[in-house]
């Protein structure tokens, strides 16, 4: 297992790539990131984690603020090497960026979604996995789950 953090170079890699998505917002969103990465730390697997030590929530957020630019770009690169997408959606946050991300991938085939009741925009998310076909799990056990299952562990 290796997990690249943002900004970091994305290297070429024959391991499956599974981009972490999801809440992320500081002092609400649980670290998840890390729980899966641990979990999962035999595996051949890469993961790009768009969380980052080094984040600063007064950067401006703007286009022409490099360390800004430079994280979302990463994230969008990311998000097209991935080879599975795993989107959480946290239910103590509104998570714009995630539902973004689920507009922008949901025809990919390569979603994965957790989306607890309670999160305030659960309907929308609902529908358009249903639509879609993508994978949807409520819960953290079932996430892990179908994660082992699509990276071929028991």
């Amino acid at each position: 297992m290796k997990e690249i953090q943002a900004p970091n170079l994305i290297p070429y890699t024959e391991s499956l790539r599974v981009f972490l998505g999801g809440s992320i917002e500081m002092g609400k969103a649980e670290k998840w990131q890390e729980k899966i990465v641990q979990h999962f730390k035999d595996a051949d697997v890469t993961f790009l984690n768009p969380r980052r030590d080094d984040w600063d929530s007064s950067w401006v957020q703007s286009i022409h603020n490099p360390q800004f630019n430079e994280q979302v770009n990463w994230e969008l690169t990311a998000l097209e090497l991935s080879d599975v997408v795993i989107i959480n959606f946290d239910p103590a946050t509104m998570s714009p960026i995630s539902l973004l991300e689920l507009g922008l991938h949901a025809r990919s085939g390569k979603l994965i979604v957790c989306c607890p009741e309670g999160f305030w925009r659960k309907g929308n998310v609902d529908i358009v996995c249903q639509k879609y076909h993508i994978t949807l799990v409520e819960d953290y056990e079932d996430l892990i789950r179908v994660i082992g299952e699509k990276i071929w562990l028991p």
